[in-house]
């Protein structure tokens, strides 16, 4: 069958179904045999993959349902971001934040902790309220915010059933301008990395490691549509354009404020994401560590950079999910878009990894690490107890499959 979004990983699965509802799901759980749920594709390593059936869940989409008393919304699994923030915006909702790409599905993103960036805002699954999912034998089963297992479930990798629909918090539907800052210097943002995070409700850099820092991604909120921004930020001076990325024309308006959900994601809904053929890494650290950190990863990286396409610095709040990058600790997020040259990469990695490790550096779920077991326990303490709870609702194993168990989620069977 096909590969992941970006072209980098095919698929090994046996046996492949599309299903659009929980009655199709059912009839594809039923008998014995390994399942595994894929989503919208976008993991760069075989995280989703199964010697047996892989469930897609991409169809699974429905229209959404906004309970605006609760100011909560129930969407199923399947349904992309991009279609739920349209959906939301027009009944004057909104979520708290967006990844870089609104192509992703609820399902696949929120179990794999995946976020946007903002000091004080969480990673996507500190929005959800509740999870609705059916285990190996088809059962349903609802937990919520305050149920046991609630911080084990909502970032699960997968690893325990296939979910159906999810309950995130919305609030009031909001105005968003971004810009572009050239000329920040990394002895700036070496030197006070909270006055640059902290520019803008969702802040982002871009470096390729160079003596030029590169560049600064602010997303502000803003209260009219004629809301202006500051010619200077740091010493560094506003972008007319974001034709600096190199990201093409896919990228979401710079200039203007307009909706949350046409600016808060990097990409168009309505067009490719990203630019395809890459290879993604991401590491969460603590923000305290952050300077310290940056340091360390450039000793180290330069011989690489010929590989990178961007790396991209961004931050989330602190969470209390249990395998979440940002659990108990405010994230420093360094993440590296390759080109495709696994072995480079790997070359790379073997070499950030390390400078990193004292940092108590986390990898993101869906993105390609060389992370094993023990050393992910050792930055995740919540690691075996959600295992165990893994376990206990999939006693027979249906769910495993050998990258869970390689990175200690599972154990092997």
């Amino acid at each position: 069958m096909a590969g992941n979004w970006a072209g980098t990983y095919e698929y090994r699965a046996p046996r492949h179904i599309v299903v659009s509802d929980e009655d199709e799901l059912r009839a594809a759980l039923a008998g014995t045999g390994p399942v595994h749920a894929l989503g919208t594709r976008h993991s760069f390593t075989d995280l989703p993959d199964t010697t047996g059936t892989l469930i897609e869940m991409a169809a699974f989409d429905r229209p959404i349902t906004i309970d605006e008393a609760s100011r909560t919304v129930r969407v199923t699994a399947g349904t992309r971001y991009g279609v739920l923030a349209a959906q939301l915006h027009t009944a004057g909702w909104a979520l708290h934040n967006t990844g870089s790409l609104p192509h992703i599905s609820v399902g696949g993103a929120t179990s794999t902790g995946t976020h946007g960036s903002g000091d004080g805002n969480g990673v996507l699954s500190s929005a959800v309220a509740g999870i609705r999912f059916l285990d190996a034998a088809g059962e349903a089963h609802e937990v919520r915010r305050g149920d046991a297992d609630f911080e084990a479930l909502v970032v699960g990798v997968g690893a325990f059933g296939i979910l159906t629909e999810l309950t995130l918090d919305i609030q009031p539907t909001y105005l968003v301008r971004q810009d572009l800052y050239a000329g920040v210097t990394w002895d700036t943002l070496l030197g006070d990395i909270d006055a640059v995070t902290s520019a803008g409700d969702s802040v982002s850099v871009f470096t390729r490691w160079g003596e030029d820092l590169g560049w600064v991604w602010v997303k502000r909120r803003a209260m009219d549509a004629e809301a202006t921004a500051p010619e200077e930020l740091l010493g560094g001076r506003l972008s007319a354009t974001l034709e600096p990325l190199g990201l093409g024309d896919n990228v979401t308006v710079i200039g203007a404020a307009g909706p949350w959900y046409e600016r808060l994601p990097h990409f168009r809904a309505d067009a490719e994401p990203s630019r395809g053929d890459e290879i993604q890494s991401e590491y969460f650290i603590d923000r305290a560590d952050a300077a310290a950190a940056l340091r360390a990863v450039r000793e180290v990286v330069g011989p690489y950079t010929e590989h990178l396409i961007w790396t991209e610095l961004r931050t989330a709040a602190s969470d209390d999910l249990w395998l979440s990058g940002a659990y108990q600790r405010d994230a420093f997020i360094i993440h590296f878009t390759w080109e495709n040259h696994p072995d480079e990469v790997t070359e790379a990695l073997t070499l950030i990894e390390p400078v990193l490790a004292p940092f108590h550096a986390r990898p993101h779920w869906g993105k390609r690490h060389l992370m094993e077991r023990a050393q992910i326990e050792r930055v995740s303490p919540r690691l075996a107890d959600a295992r165990a709870v893994f376990e206990r609702l999939d006693p027979t194993g249906r769910f495993v499959n050998e990258h869970l168990v390689r990175v200690g989620l599972r154990e092997a069977r």
